[in-house]
Parts: structure tokens; sequence; C-alpha cells
């Protein structure tokens, strides 16, 4: 049978105010009219005893909190579960205060903003600095502990990142030679030196150009996959799950990415320059009346070794910025699947821009220290 909720009135041992003595569940299948009954006493208390209630929910801690100020009482007896109930109905109570100050100006109004906007490029700088250094706490352990290193995985992600991409990177690289030795041949054409398409087109392809479109591609492509896979992951609590038998996530989902990429990038980097020389070699042979054979035997007469060590030195960069971006925005996932998408995105905007910041930076450099 149910029990309802009730109340008694007790008068005090002064003869004064009386004081409400609820008992029962003040829960809401067992109030009835419990409601009705309250909103039908006049006068005031000076206590309202709780001690006989045996169970309470927040409709029940709504109904007690209504009638106790209404009539001024003092809520006494109350158990700690009805206690948290009350703090909660206070929090929800609480609403802000209507802004009734008049709109500031526009200029106000800018710099308000850009200094959002700077603390929270402040803010990401610390997050940053704090992943970067669980990665190297990391690699740390892992290089200390080899058999710590998820070999399978990070195999698996280096086919993923180099073989699986090699046939987009081939044909992006090999239309982009075609590109740069058509438009630099016209160029050329002017001044009568179009056997100069071979040095222009070997020269970017193998310094700038190979290893950066093969950066901006794997950041769209493999960057994007690991903010999507890791974030899906934080959504559905694994990531919680690996803390929690002991597996640090670091290791076991950021450590594998970025070796690969790091591994890969380099080889994939050296690949897209060689396609975009065939590109213009290819282009050469039917446009420029250049043989085929003869572009790839002056190409690697007038392109200088450094170029290579150049492309060479920027692709591990390149790749441990793009790994990083990728993994630091899925770990960055917090909420729903909309952030999933955000982050995604945000991971390949990060990426992209911070590649050709330094891609600027690098060629400055090389260039101040004579390897023109």
């Amino acid at each position: 049978m149910r029990e309802w909720a009730d109340f008694t009135l007790a008068e005090t041992q002064e003869g004064g105010v009386p004081t409400l003595a609820l008992k029962g569940p003040l829960r809401v299948h067992s109030l009835g009219n419990l409601d009705a009954k309250l909103d039908g006493i006049s006068g005031s208390f000076r206590h309202l005893d709780m001690s006989g209630v045996t169970d309470i929910d927040t409709t029940g801690a709504w109904l007690v909190r209504r009638f106790a100020e209404r009539h001024d009482a003092v809520i006494v007896g109350e158990s700690e579960q009805a206690r948290r109930l009350f703090a909660a109905i206070g929090n929800m109570a609480e609403t802000a205060p209507i802004d009734t100050a008049p709109p500031s100006g526009l200029f106000i109004r800018t710099v308000g903003e850009v200094g959002d906007v700077i603390v929270k490029w402040g803010r990401g700088l610390v997050q940053t600095m704090d992943f970067l250094g669980s990665l190297i706490a990391a690699v740390g352990i892992t290089i200390r502990h080899p058999s710590r290193l998820r070999g399978t995985a990070m195999i698996h992600h280096m086919q993923y990142i180099g073989i699986n991409s090699l046939w987009i990177v081939g044909l992006m690289s090999f239309l982009i030679g075609i590109v740069i030795a058509q438009q630099g041949a016209v160029q050329l054409q002017q001044f009568g030196a179009e056997i100069y398409t071979i040095n222009l087109t070997g020269r970017l392809a193998m310094r700038e150009l190979g290893i950066l479109m093969t950066a901006i591609m794997v950041a769209g492509r493999s960057g994007s996959a690991f903010a999507a896979q890791i974030g899906t992951m934080k959504l559905t609590e694994e990531v919680d799950a690996m803390r929690t038998i002991g597996v640090s996530p670091m290791e076991a989902l950021v450590v594998p990415r970025v070796l690969a990429a790091v591994l890969m990038m380099p080889l994939l980097g050296f690949y897209s320059a060689l396609l975009a020389i065939v590109g213009g070699a290819f282009i050469s042979n039917f446009g420029l009346d250049i043989p085929f054979f003869t572009f790839l035997q002056r190409t690697q007469e007038v392109v200088p070794l450094t170029d290579v060590w150049i492309g060479l030195i920027k692709a591990p960069v390149f790749a441990l910025i793009v790994a990083m971006a990728g993994c630091y925005q899925g770990m960055r996932v917090e909420s729903n699947a909309e952030e999933v998408g955000l982050r995604t995105t945000q991971a390949v905007v990060t990426a992209i821009f911070t590649v050709i910041v330094l891609d600027a930076f690098f060629a400055i450099f090389f260039t101040e220290i004579g390897w023109k």
C-alpha cells in the first residue's frame, strides 16, 4: 500500500507560534494533495520540522522551500539529501541581473573582442605546451622501454599516412609539376630562356612545393582523421576507460600516430617532388620540344643536393605539426558530436596555417645560411 505524505501541527513549549511537522515520503508520486492542504493553512510558523520525512525528491524540495519562504519558517530536522536538494534549488533559482546599461560603442566592443581572442590564444598556447610536454614525456618513456611502443598501431598508421596516400599525392604532384612547367615556360619564353624551365621546375619541386603540398594533403587527409578518431573515442569514453585500466592515452593513441607521420612524411615529400618533376618533363616533351629524358637528366645537373636536404629537413617538422594538431584537437573534444566536427576543422586549419608559416621561416633561414 502506498504511503502518502502528510503533516501535523504542534504548539511550541512556549505556547507561541506553532511548528509544522512533515512526515512520510515527499516524492512526486506520494505528495497527493499535500500542496493544496499546505496552501490552505494560514498564519505563521516558527519551525518546519522534516525529521519525519522518509524520502524526498526535487518536487518535494520545491514544495517545502516555497512553503518555508511564504511563512518565514525555519527548516529543521532535514536530511543530508534534503540539504543537497535545497542547495541545488537555490542555485537554479538564482537569476542573473538584467543588464540595463546602454550598449557600448563600436571601438569598445572591438577592443573587447580582440582582448577575448588574445586571452583564448594565450590559453591555447598554454594547453598546447602542456600537450607537447606530455608527448615528449611519452616518447621518452617509449625510448627507455621499447616494449611499450604499439608497433602494430604505428605500422597501421604508416600505411594509412603513406601507402594509402601515394595515389592522391602522386596525382596532385604530377599536375602541379605540369602547371609550374607550363606557366614558367610562358614567362621565360619572353626572354628566350625557356630552357630554364627545367631549373625552375626541379628546384621549386624539390626545395619547396614537394614537401609543402604533401604536408597540406596529409593535414587534410590524415590530420583530420586523427582528430575525428580520437575525438570520437573521447565522446564514447574510451579514453577515460584507458586511463581507468592503467593505459596511457598518449602512449596508445598519440605516440604511434606522431611517429608514423614523422617517418612517412620525408618519403612522401621526396616522392611528391619526383612526381612533380616527371609532370614538368611530361608537359615539356609536348609543349617545349624538350625530350622527356633530357629534362630528367638536366634536372639532375641543375638541382643541387642542398635542395634535397632542405626538403628532407622540413619534412619531419611539418609531420610533427600535422600529427600534433590532429591529436591535440581530438583530445580537446568534450561535449557532443558537433564538437568533433569543429575540432576536426580546427585541426586542419591550424596545421596548414602553421606549416605555411614555418615554410616561410625555413625559406628565409636557409637563404641566410647560404643554402640558396
